[in-house]
């Protein structure tokens, strides 16, 4: 996946940004731009019924997808 772009719009007026409850247990959901022009809807979920906890854990994921990202600019 080295080749995708990771696409993250950040809405600062919504807390919930790319959360998505599914029958009680939250999701994280993003997407990455590929090479050939297609794009991947990615969706992990974040075990957790508790919205705050699930804020975190998003949180989290998406600081290690800037670093790993950053990485892998640098390197290419």
């Amino acid at each position: 996946m080295s080749n995708a772009t990771l696409s993250v719009r950040v809405n600062r007026g919504n807390p919930d940004h790319h959360l998505w409850n599914n029958h009680g247990i939250l999701w994280l959901h993003y997407t990455l731009h590929l090479p050939d022009h297609t794009k991947k809807r990615v969706r992990k979920s974040l075990g957790t019924h508790d919205l705050d906890q699930a804020r975190e854990r998003r949180d989290e994921l998406f600081a290690t997808f800037e670093a790993e990202w950053k990485d892998i600019n640098l390197n290419t």
